[in-house]
């Protein structure tokens, strides 16, 4: 009770469980976490993201502060998405985890197949790289953010959709955030990011100290 708590929020198709290996790691250093689940093949990103408030709610309930989060790819759009219009009183730092801040070009190229439609549902649409997407259309937020990016790609299969330094599915360029406090690039696929040490570390870190650990 009164500690400072986590909110994780999984990526798109993924669920709650994707997110144990850092929920572990951050209860090893004394956080209080709340991982939430929610629909991301269901909804739109304005409807997915009042997980957002959801989960603030929670951390409120235990007195926590101030509430962190830490997000994995589609997760980090939500939190820019709640916070056009939200406060951000208490709210502490976000660590995003291969955000595709800027769209991704699989959806570019995918859309309109059946399967990806299939697999990724209303919030999957939205996320290309033109200028109209929702990534690119959400204005700067005021909060202290650290963008984690992979370069080592996870779905080669997706290779020749990019001409980057990319994590499969996401590519390095497109996870910067304007205004972030700080970057670090690892080597790891989009999909196990999560499960990454070093990328359980490097978030522990950034929350404690506002910065990743360059090596």
């Amino acid at each position: 009770m009164g500690r400072e708590c986590v909110v994780l929020l999984h990526g798109l198709g993924r669920t709650s469980r994707s997110m144990r290996s850092l929920q572990r790691s951050l209860e090893n250093n004394e956080f209080c976490v709340c991982n939430k689940n929610y629909p991301s093949t269901k909804k739109s990103v304005e409807e997915l993201s009042h997980v957002v408030g959801e989960a603030i709610a929670q951390c409120a309930l235990k007195n926590a502060t101030p509430i962190h989060f830490v997000t994995h790819s589609l997760g980090g759009i939500l939190i820019r998405h709640y916070f056009q219009n939200h406060s951000s009183q208490n709210i502490g730092r976000v660590v995003m985890l291969g955000p595709p801040n800027h769209g991704s070009e699989i959806v570019d190229r995918c859309r309109n197949k059946w399967w990806f439609k299939l697999a990724t549902g209303p919030s999957g649409q939205e996320l290309g790289t033109e200028a109209i997407s929702i990534p690119n259309s959400l204005k700067h937020i005021n909060l202290e953010v650290g963008v984690i990016a992979g370069r080592k790609s996870s779905d080669p299969w997706f290779s020749p959709f990019f001409t980057g330094e990319n994590d499969g599915k996401v590519s390095v360029a497109s996870a910067r955030l304007e205004g972030m406090k700080d970057f670090l690039v690892v080597d790891s696929g989009h999909t196990f990011m999560v499960n990454s040490k070093e990328a359980c570390r490097q978030t522990v870190m950034f929350l404690k100290t506002g910065k990743f650990e360059k090596t």
